[in-house]
């Protein structure tokens, strides 16, 4: 009945490298300014485009986009493990008036989600929370990635789904701007990265390991003592500028390789952002009431924080 929107970067980095000088402040300043955004708003239920890092949705089967009816945390990087507070009914109705208007969504009953999913949720409201919501995947690194108008028109799709439902409805997006991570593509990997990208299931010291290495190498790069390819602070005010105008059709040229050569390995992460901007433009024009944005050179990635309503609420 109602939409806004919510749309943060999350990195394994927050609380793990400092920032250096005011940054780590003015992002959760940031942070509590959407919170109050999201308690004043007081939504029913929240639905988050969110996308996977290979630790919950692999290559057994790496749907384009797909809703969550109940999920799991992995856990990684502190957040939250275990079954979540899904609301399992919005979900499946979600799914169904979706996939009605043409649009081939998956549904899963047992959606993994990952700090991609989990990070924002937690900023938003805590650690352990239980607002009720909903999860929607959003391959952003599993290739071949689908040409960028089909996420426009699987969160439009979504967004005028969420508007029949009787509920005040937060559209949460998450996903880094220009960042570029070592990333495996199993397509001419060996058969150990390929067995890895179909099935992993490590144990909670395996990735606790892994997690403390990458962070290393994080810390590494803010000190000084590793190199890591630059942000590209222009791109990102490029894709700012499109969610600031609402001109959304505009991403339905953009080329997928350009996207990383741009953006890094990791840009399409932003497909989380345009899929709920998307969303909330089926309310009307918008408006934004938190804009902000940082250059972090110092963890390798752009980090951007907005909130928005209609401008018709």
């Amino acid at each position: 009945m109602s939409l806004a929107l919510a749309a943060l970067s999350h990195a394994p980095s927050f609380g793990n490298v400092d920032p250096g000088g005011t940054i780590f402040a003015e992002i959760n300043e940031a942070l509590g300014e959407v919170r109050s955004f999201v308690e004043d708003f007081a939504p029913d239920v929240t639905v988050i485009f969110g996308p996977d890092h290979f630790n919950g949705v692999l290559y057994s089967m790496m749907p384009p986009f797909a809703i969550g009816a109940q999920a799991v945390g992995v856990g990684d990087y502190g957040t939250g493990e275990g079954p979540l507070a899904v609301d399992s009914e919005t979900a499946r109705e979600l799914h169904a008036l979706t996939i009605a208007q043409g649009i081939d969504i998956a549904r899963s009953e047992r959606l993994e989600v990952d700090h991609g999913v989990m990070q924002p949720l937690e900023f938003l409201f805590g650690s352990g929370f239980t607002n009720p919501f909903v999860p929607v995947f959003v391959n952003a690194i599993g290739k071949p990635l689908t040409p960028m108008a089909r996420i426009r028109l699987m969160g439009e799709a979504l967004g005028r789904a969420a508007q029949q439902l009787d509920k005040r409805v937060l559209l949460v997006a998450s996903g880094g701007l220009s960042h570029n991570p070592p990333i495996p593509e199993y397509d001419g990997s060996p058969e150990p990265v390929q067995q890895r990208l179909v099935s992993y299931s490590p144990s909670k010291e395996d990735r606790t390991a892994r997690e403390g290495k990458i962070i290393e190498g994080i810390q590494a790069i803010a000190d000084g003592r590793a190199s890591s390819a630059p942000l590209n602070e222009e791109w990102d005010q490029k894709l700012m500028k499109v969610f600031r105008s609402g001109s959304l059709s505009d991403v339905d040229g953009w080329d997928n390789d350009e996207f990383i050569a741009e953006g890094g390995s990791a840009a399409h992460e932003m497909r989380s952002w345009i899929a709920a901007f998307s969303a909330l433009s089926t309310a009307g024009d918008y408006s934004m009431v938190v804009d902000r944005y940082w250059p972090v050179r110092t963890w390798g990635a752009g980090f951007g924080i907005t909130a928005a309503v209609p401008q018709n609420a």
